[in-house]
């Protein structure tokens, strides 16, 4: 599968887009991290209605829904990958509110060995020599962090472990990443708005921090446009690639738990991110001298 530089690029944008959701949630205060979770769904929608309408993908959208009734098994894994994505989403926005951010970026560190794994094993692919160096990179650095910590946290184990199967799925299926982020999110509505009804009434939450009004909507907003460009890279790029590229994401919120969040991060940690700090560098360098060779082939 050839390189692609519209997925390295979607697959960067995700990223920077993924990570400023842990500080977001704090402004979000006094909601709790269900009814975030709830809201995000919910927001989610009208948001990405809108970008189908700004990208023109009313086509792609219709074609795909044909799909969903002529193939019943699709219908029946989209409730699946739904779920799926909900756990992750349910996680991502609980563990910086919980001050686990840190062990979030450990498991999303270990997400791409996870996927490069996949792609070796399920797909055939072959790892270039940089990316072979920066994969050994990263493995140092995680061992590292086991090493020191001698524990593993259920936060890491379920987000590494988490996607790759979600990510094989929506491959095996086909389905459009704009489209298929439409499907999921209407199969999780009803669950939202009936959290949303248990949760209470959340007025007295409104008034006291009328800021919600717009933040809500731009949470939607945030979290359309970043699932949309991880999707569409995920499917432009060869598996293990684009696991490799994950690794920008945990750089950035590993930034983002020590400067912005306080989260404490101790001197004898560095030797677990600076390998992968290494291997991040390796595998941008390695990615543009193949899309530069692509180039000059006229690929």
């Amino acid at each position: 599968m050839r390189i692609s530089g519209q997925g390295v690029l979607l697959s960067l944008a995700a990223s920077v887009l993924f990570v400023t959701l842990p500080g977001y949630v704090h402004l979000l205060e006094p909601l709790d991290s269900l009814q975030v979770v709830a809201h995000r769904v919910v927001w989610s929608i009208p948001m990405v209605f809108l970008l189908v309408v700004a990208t023109r993908q009313w086509p792609t959208l219709r074609a795909a829904w044909c799909r969903l009734f002529a193939e019943p098994w699709l219908l029946a894994c989209f409730p699946l990958t739904a779920a799926m994505m909900l756990l992750q989403w349910g996680i991502f926005i609980w563990a910086p509110l919980a001050g686990k951010t840190l062990e979030l970026s450990l498991g999303y560190f270990l997400l791409p060995l996870a996927m490069v794994l996949v792609g070796r094993v399920f797909y055939g692919e072959r790892l270039t020599p940089l990316q072979a160096i920066a994969v050994a990179c990263a493995l140092a650095g995680v061992l590292h962090e086991f090493w020191l910590t001698r524990a593993f946290s259920w936060v890491s184990l379920v987000t590494a472990l988490g996607y790759p199967p979600y990510f094989m799925l929506r491959r095996r299926m086909g389905v459009d990443a704009l489209s298929g982020f439409v499907f999921e999110m209407l199969f999780l509505l009803p669950l939202a708005l009936a959290a949303l009804y248990w949760l209470g009434d959340e007025s007295q939450a409104f008034r006291e921090a009328p800021r919600l009004w717009l933040l809500l909507p731009m949470l939607g907003l945030i979290s359309a446009l970043a699932f949309g460009a991880m999707m569409a890279s995920s499917r432009l790029l060869p598996m293990g690639l684009f696991g490799i590229l994950s690794y920008v994401e945990p750089v950035l919120l590993f930034l983002v738990a020590v400067l912005f969040l306080g989260e404490a991060f101790r001197p004898e940690q560095l030797w677990t991110y600076a390998p992968i700090w290494l291997a991040v560098l390796l595998t941008g360098w390695d990615s543009a001298r193949l899309l530069r060779k692509q180039a000059r082939r006229g690929i």
